[in-house]
This record gives structure tokens, sequence and C-alpha cells, in this order.
């Protein structure tokens, strides 16, 4: 195969990168580093890399034109201000109506999106959330734009798949709680923890279902999930466990803001028909492998789809 990847070099882009260079196939990776790192992908012959804009719909069709994908996995996305409508816009809508156009135009085999589950909006009618849940995405600028193009993705006639997520942690995890519950405690500074739940799944875990989807399995939307939840206060005492802390800031325990959900539960039943078992990967094991990715190379920031109280 040759895929091509945008966001790259990011959380989720770089381990389905590194899954498809160990297979022999040809990748190309696209990301403007706004989240992602170069040292993400080790130099591989079978590799190209390009650090720019999907927005920069001359230099896209070029890159298509050069490297006739057979596969466009779009990871790219921008999230890390809430208050960034514009780059949200000029990323999310934009830079994803470029690819989308690109595919189109090069006839490329399958299309793989990823969405956010808060496109079911921050009250959800149902839990779990089933595939047949009303899209209300008007809560937030990531949410919204990221809707958008999946809204492109499904007048465009490609054979495509969508995985609407659950929260995805893991190493070259640059966004949501789990980095930032690290740095603060790395900082010897005190959490807040809200009262809500989250089902947390395993980046390589889904990677490896993402192949799946290259190869011809489902078709259509799916969520991405493993059906249960945890506390966020959960999530933190296993940070704080990864890091052997015994004596620690005791975190604040906060009410969920205005925009924050308890729970976004999604049904993964379509899923698990379409794709086989999957087998996740425990919280403690998840934690520890982003733990020890943070020891080595840090965080970039607490990034989040919230309006942060500091």
């Amino acid at each position: 195969m040759k895929v091509f990847i945008t966001g790259g070099l990011g959380q989720i882009g770089s381990h389905i990168a590194e899954l498809f260079l160990e297979r022999g196939d040809k990748v190309h990776v696209i990301d403007n580093l706004a989240t992602g790192r170069i040292e993400h992908l080790q130099e591989h012959k079978n590799l190209q890399i390009t650090i720019d804009t999907i927005a920069n719909k001359k230099l896209v069709d070029e890159l298509f034109k050069s490297f006739q994908p057979n596969i466009v996995i779009h990871t790219a996305a921008s999230y890390k201000d809430p208050n960034d409508w514009y780059n949200d816009t000029l990323t999310n809508c934009v830079g994803g109506s470029n690819i989308i156009s690109a595919s189109i135009r090069h006839n490329i085999n399958r299309f793989i999106y990823f969405q956010t589950s808060l496109c079911y909006g921050l009250k959800p009618i149902e839990q779990p959330i089933t595939l047949n849940h009303p899209i209300l995405p008007a809560t937030t600028s990531y949410s919204i734009t990221k809707t958008s193009n999946e809204n492109f993705l499904q007048i465009s006639g490609l054979d495509y798949v969508t995985f609407r997520l659950a929260n995805v942690i893991g190493p070259r995890n640059v966004a949501g709680p789990l980095p930032i519950f690290y740095q603060r405690l790395k900082d010897r500074k005190k959490c807040f923890i809200t009262k809500s739940r989250r089902d947390f799944v395993f980046v390589k875990d889904l990677a490896k279902v993402v192949i799946k989807a290259c190869e011809g399995y489902g078709s259509g939307t799916y969520h991405f999930s493993s059906g249960k939840d945890v506390s966020i206060k959960e999530l933190y005492d296993e940070v704080v466990n990864s890091m052997n802390f015994e004596v620690y800031p005791e975190p604040e325990i906060r009410e969920i803001g205005n925009d924050d959900v308890f729970s976004i539960l999604l049904d993964p039943s379509k899923t698990f028909e379409d794709f086989g078992e999957i087998k996740f990967s425990s919280l403690e094991d998840t934690v520890s492998s982003a733990i020890n990715y943070f020891y080595e190379y840090g965080t970039l920031g607490e990034y989040t789809h919230l309006k942060l109280k500091k």
C-alpha cells in the first residue's frame, strides 16, 4: 500500500505510520508540528515527511500527484486552544476539505477519518451512546469544525470509514488529563479532578483496528470504544502509581464545568461485529506506557478542549 497520513507526527498518526512501515508499506506524512513532533517517527527508506499545513491546497495537490496514495488517513486536527476558532476552521474545515477533494480527484481506494465524540453534544440523551444518537456539535469550536469535515466526507462519494473516538491516550499523548496530571505532579503542583467519567483507550489498540479498516474491514461510521468508562480520579490514581509517588499534593475535586460532560460512553457493538474482537489494553499498562514516554520526551503543554480554570 501507499498510505498518506495527515497529522502523521502526532499521537495517533505516528503510531499508525509505524505499523504500516513495519509491514513494508510506503508512507507519506504531513504535519505542521502544532502538536506533533519530528522525533515521533524514525528515518525509514519507505517514509516521506512534509512539514507544512494541509490548509495549503496547492501543496496538498502536489503531494497527492507525486505520491499517488491508495489510502488516506486523516488524523490532523486543530484543538489545543478552545478559543482559537480561526485555526480550528483553517485546519479542520479548510484543510480537511482539501484532503477530501484531493482524494476524490486522485481516486484513492479508501479514506479513514477520526471524529470527536463531542459531536453528540454535552447532554447525550442515552448512555451508552449509539450511532443513531442525534449529532449536536454546537458546543465547542473543535466539535463544530470536526463535524463539518465529517459531513464533507459523507457527501464526497469516497469509500470511507469514520471512527468516532473514546478518549485515546498513551505515548505521544499531548492533550487531556493524562499529560496534565503528569506535568503538574512532576512539578509538585496540585491537580484538579472533575467529577466525570471517560472511556480511556490505548492508541496502539486503535492503530491495529485502523490497519484492518485500510485492508477493507467495515464501511461507514463506527465508535472506537471499549464500552466501559472509569472516573477521572481512577486515571489520576494510575498516574500517581506509575510515577511511584509516596507523597504528593492532594488533588482538588471540582464540579463539572459548562463546557464539560459527566460521561460520553460510546456503544461499540457495531465495531465489534464488523472488525471482530478487540483486546483492549488495561488502564494500568496504558498509563505506564505514556508515563515512560513523558519521562523521555516531556509534555507539550496543558492542551484540552476545556476552558481551564487555573
